[in-house]
């Protein structure tokens, strides 16, 4: 006989997994689809593959937190693990409505710390480890960036800058039944190279997001014994997987338009410094959101690059330095230079790089969105337990 309860809690983590693959496949393929690296039906496929491999690998120990330290095992009934499922997806789609990036690792701790805080079973201890976490997170995020920005961004694109050229990257001449590769018309071997790290790159923040995001979709379900974990995790994956072939459609070409309009280089240095801090979280048992580090790293790689003709001593004194407001974008001076080695002549403010008012905007929902998860899933719980119900 069908277990209905059973069935409508796999439909629940399904539709959480559905989103996190439409908005984590843009956020990993985006750059790649738009500097035509990849199709978006090549990197929806890579992304489900190095989903899985996250999950599979890293992945355990954040749905052994979610599942298991921040509420008992025990506490996660198929009913409750519903109804907190619900509320990550409800949080995910408020966030979408919203255009601000999806936490959904923020969401989902909020959701199961509401249930925990009502049923009295929230382990503050794993709950407060979490949130210094997310406040390390997006501070390393910005520094790690700002000072890529301002000691090494030059001298990264003297040595490594992405510059393609009209054609296929490779061509193929077949020998016999064996396809040769060769280098495409006009080809580089600096394009070969760089392009190659790019998508290397992208397939490493891929295994990032299936790290960290793996557990938001079935945690409740494999903290309460529903499914195993290696179950948990082919049920996340197959629902990521579905979002990156048919929503992520739009958020790649999105994301890929917006990021590629800066240098490529720039768009790689952020994904390996946000999937570097979301990997090392997911190592250690911590659901940390993906979209915090880029968004923070972004800010701080743009804001490292803008102070480049500042000096330290000014930084800190706080005295007035000419900010450039489109930073990554402004062309390396054409010499010899060594790392940090820059003039005020290097930068020329001309629009800005990014809008103050949209981060504080993403922050504030940060904060706002994970306590409103936690106060609507305790005043649920809290009126269950008070009819006995729970």
């Amino acid at each position: 006989m069908i277990d209905i309860l059973l069935v409508l809690g796999v439909v629940a983590a399904t539709f959480v997994g559905f989103n996190i693959g439409g908005s984590s496949t843009g956020v990993a393929w985006g750059p790649a689809v738009g500097a035509r690296i990849v199709n978006k039906t090549a990197a929806a496929a890579l992304m489900t593959v190095f989903v899985f491999l996250g999950g599979w690998t890293v992945g355990r120990n954040v749905i052994e937190t979610l599942g298991g330290d921040l509420v008992p095992e025990s506490a996660f009934t198929l009913e409750a693990s519903i109804v907190v499922l619900g509320f990550i997806g409800l949080g995910m789609l408020v966030a979408n409505l919203s255009g601000v990036p999806v936490s959904t690792s923020m969401t989902a701790v909020g959701s199961i710390a509401g249930f925990g805080l009502a049923t009295g079973e929230l382990d503050q201890a794993v709950l407060g480890g979490i949130v210094v976490w997310w406040i390390l997170a997006p501070v390393t995020g910005f520094w790690c960036g700002g000072m890529v920005g301002r000691y090494l961004y030059p001298w990264l694109d003297r040595k490594f800058a992405i510059q393609q050229t009209e054609g296929p990257l490779v061509v193929y001449e077949w020998w016999g039944p064996v396809p040769l590769p060769r280098y495409g018309p006009g080809t580089t071997r600096r394009e070969l190279v760089s392009t190659t790290i790019v998508f290397a790159i992208a397939c490493y923040m891929a295994f990032s997001a299936g790290a960290s995001n793996v557990a938001n979709a079935v945690a409740p379900l494999v903290g309460g014994g529903a499914i195993g974990v290696d179950a948990g995790v082919l049920l996340a994956t197959l629902a990521i997987g579905l979002g990156a072939f048919t929503i992520a459609r739009r958020t790649m070409e999105s994301v890929g338009n917006d990021i590629t309009a800066l240098p490529l280089l720039a768009a790689a240095i952020v994904m390996v410094i946000a999937s570097t801090i979301t990997t090392v979280a997911s190592y250690l048992g911590v659901p940390l959101s993906l979209a915090m580090a880029t968004v923070m790293t972004i800010v701080g790689l743009g804001w490292g690059r803008a102070t480049r003709s500042a000096t330290a001593r000014e930084l800190v004194a706080g005295g007035e330095t000419e900010i450039s407001v489109d930073a990554i974008a402004a062309e390396p001076p054409e010499d010899d230079r060594g790392i940090g080695e820059v003039s005020p002549e290097d930068l020329r403010p001309a629009t800005e790089l990014f809008d103050p008012g949209s981060v504080v905007r993403f922050v504030t929902f940060w904060i706002v969105g994970p306590s409103m998860a936690t106060l609507l899933t305790w005043a649920v719980f809290a009126a269950a337990v008070s009819l006995g119900l729970v």
